[in-house]
């Protein structure tokens, strides 16, 4: 058996032409590069905290939610107008599906499915 050699993609070559990623002079990398936050004002490092800790909070309600629907009847507002309904399995780590059971569509029932949470706009279940 003949072994087929696999091309390595290589990463682009930056602003500069001879590097590999952003300008640090860029608008883009000092907006979101570390040297955007100064550690020497603190305010700003208050501001960062405060942000960060509201993070948190919604981060942990949002997981929270993820947990409290398992087997529940969810409600999905999609696309276009679309609202479909469906037992709630489980979401992938990086939660970018859901994997539910018995969804409700305008063209019948799907007996498992996966939505993609980009094309989700909104859910709702009840306690």
């Amino acid at each position: 058996m003949m072994r087929m050699p696999v091309s390595v993609t290589c990463l682009p070559h930056g602003p500069d032409g001879t590097s590999r990623g952003f300008d640090p002079n860029s608008p883009r990398y000092q907006a979101l590069g570390p040297s955007s936050i100064s550690s020497s004002n603190p305010d700003t490092a208050l501001d960062l905290s405060r942000e960060q800790q509201a993070r948190l909070v919604l981060r942990e309600r949002y997981l929270r939610s993820l947990l409290s629907m398992g087997g529940r009847e969810v409600h999905f507002a999609l696309y276009d107008k679309v609202h479909v309904a469906a037992l709630f399995g489980a979401s992938d780590i990086d939660i970018l599906n859901f994997q539910v059971s018995n969804l409700q569509t305008p063209l019948g029932v799907q007996k498992e499915a996966l939505l993609r949470c980009p094309d989700i706009i909104s859910y709702s279940f009840e306690l």
